[in-house]
């Protein structure tokens, strides 16, 4: 096994509005990833994402300040229906996007024959977690990066690296769950929405809250219950993964899934740089902008001083994390809960 020289990574930033993408631009992203405004990109939530005028006027502000812009194509088109994808493209190729981050092999088709010098991303949505699968992209649509599935360790990247002919980049900050990466299909089952198709978990049209007389909130979505918070416990968004449950022999609510708790990979990073990572990935499309000011200006700090040589002091995000909890996830270990 090689072991990869260390570079210096791309910090690679969520934008989830124009306000965001500049944000994220000031506060020191090589690299910010967003979508249009519709089913194409798998943060399609009201109030998020960019008209065509909006992500042209963007562009132009990030490349104005040396920053790429990467679009989120990372939805699965229904069978009879991919102009709206195809349309995407076009119009992405058209404003000067730097790259696509495509998961469905009909869109990355696509754009490789239409296309063939624009530049791919493999999405993690695609769920390419094996050196086979990983090649078999490269082989067939040029791609030059794959986004790997928060399901490896840091010695599996290691291996996956040594055998694959592009560039990795992998989540360091942000939102984690249980479901195989583009596979999840829990929340189908209450709202009729598909995270990998129509783009959104949870859409907020199907959440509500509700207070008792004893100012207990209960979240719900649909007319399924998620949560029961009694008076001063945090309430979280309502997913089915992150939902308590009752069940035959427990008095109280369990977390059947997945506790709320999102990644932070701040002392990991040498490790995940070393393993040859190439571009480390925030999350978080859907959080505020004080959100991305606060996590971007972090990271920027701590990969500057780590290429520098330094022992950075490590900035506590745990106010910032679902749950005020953070873990490591399966790149230390592959039990984690």
């Amino acid at each position: 096994m090689t072991t990869p020289k260390m570079t210096r990574p791309e910090l690679v930033c969520p934008a989830g509005t124009p306000a965001a993408l500049r944000t994220a631009v000031d506060a020191g992203a090589d690299a910010v990833y967003c979508g249009f405004q519709n089913a194409t990109n798998a943060r399609n939530f009201a109030g998020l994402n960019f008209t065509v005028a909006e992500l042209g006027k963007s562009i132009g502000y990030a490349h104005a300040h040396g920053v790429k812009v990467l679009l989120a194509l990372n939805t699965f088109p229904p069978a009879g229906q991919t102009d709206l994808w195809k349309k995407a493209v076009e119009d992405g190729v058209c404003l000067g996007a730097d790259a696509f981050i495509v998961a469905d092999i009909g869109v990355a088709g696509y754009v490789a024959t239409r296309h063939p010098k624009q530049r791919l991303h493999l999405s993690v949505q695609a769920g390419a977690s094996s050196p086979e699968a990983i090649k078999f992209y490269c082989r067939e649509f040029n791609i030059k990066r794959v986004v790997l599935p928060r399901i490896l360790t840091v010695a599996e990247i290691r291996a996956v690296h040594d055998e694959i002919p592009c560039e990795i980049e992998a989540f360091i900050f942000g939102n984690i769950g249980m479901m195989a990466e583009g596979r999840c299909s829990l929340t189908n089952y209450v709202t009729g929405s598909s995270t990998n198709m129509d783009g959104v978990c949870s859409p907020a049209h199907a959440v509500k809250y509700e207070e008792d007389k004893d100012r207990t909130l209960t979240t719900k979505l649909g007319d399924v219950v998620i949560d029961r918070f009694p008076c001063g416990e945090n309430a979280g968004y309502p997913t089915i993964c992150k939902g308590r449950y009752l069940a035959a022999g427990r008095r109280d609510g369990y977390y059947a899934f997945e506790e709320p708790v999102s990644l932070n990979l701040t002392a990991l990073l040498p490790d995940l740089m070393k393993a040859g990572v190439t571009a480390l990935k925030i999350e978080g499309r859907q959080r505020s902008r004080a959100y991305v000011q606060a996590v971007v200006s972090a990271f920027r700090s701590t990969v500057d001083d780590y290429m520098k040589g330094f022992s950075p002091g490590l900035t506590d995000l745990l106010s910032l994390t679902e749950g005020h909890r953070e873990t490591q996830g399966a790149f230390r270990s592959k039990v984690w809960r």
